[in-house]
């Protein structure tokens, strides 16, 4: 397995177990580095500070499932285009998660989220 491929896996990994397992301290101790640089505006630097967050949110919607439709990694970046849906009939936010690993270690978080509209001008989807 490439390193390019164990990243993508490690970054699979976390989000299913930080949130979809709603195990985000096992999460943080399996695949994140000490340090933790985090620019969601809406969630602290820190590997705590992800717990914290990922735990409200779980608290806040039980239901919440995120499903991976792709993942990309070049150099030590790994990006996953995601279907964020808080209850299962949603429609969702469409995303794309960016992570920066260090020595196979999440160490950086970006991400880019919007709603899923009901109607498009187009027949495609987001995905």
């Amino acid at each position: 397995m490439t390193t390019l491929d164990r990243n993508k896996q490690t970054v699979i990994d976390f989000i299913h177990r930080a949130f979809n397992d709603k195990q985000p301290a096992d999460a943080v101790a399996r695949y994140v580095g000490v340090h933790y640089i985090q620019h969601d505006p809406q969630s602290a630097d820190g590997p705590e500070a992800f717990v914290q967050m990922a735990s409200g949110f779980a608290g806040q919607f039980p239901q919440l499932r995120i499903e991976i439709k792709r993942v990309i990694a070049e150099g030590d970046l790994v990006a996953a285009h995601v279907l964020i849906k808080m209850v299962p009939e949603s429609h969702g936010l469409a995303g794309v998660e960016i992570y920066r690993l260090q020595e196979g270690r999440i160490v950086e978080h970006w991400n880019v989220l919007q709603p899923v509209p009901e109607t498009a001008a187009n027949d495609n989807t987001m995905f």
